[in-house]
């Protein structure tokens, strides 16, 4: 399972040992990464992967933001491709 697959799943809390900590929906995800390339996204709405176009090992995902709609692709231990639409 690549990096950003394991990011963006949303798992329960498998480990008896340790408490469950709350996670970060994709959208929140998204919009950070989108953020730490120079997009703006203050107030993502909502992120739908997108399976037709995904591919092994490349996650995409449509992320709508308040001011934009991205496409983002996301490949392992490489910058997110971004197109806006």
């Amino acid at each position: 399972m690549t990096s950003w697959a394991k990011i963006l799943m949303a798992s329960a809390c498998v480990g008896l040992a340790t408490p469950c900590v709350a996670q970060e929906s994709p959208k929140q995800v998204l919009a950070a990464h989108l953020r730490t390339q120079g997009y703006k996204c203050d107030a993502p709405k909502s992120a739908t992967r997108d399976a037709a176009a995904s591919r092994p090992d490349e996650a995409v995902w449509i992320i709508r933001c308040e001011n934009a709609r991205y496409r983002v692709r996301l490949v392992p231990d490489m910058a997110a491709s971004v197109e806006s639409f």
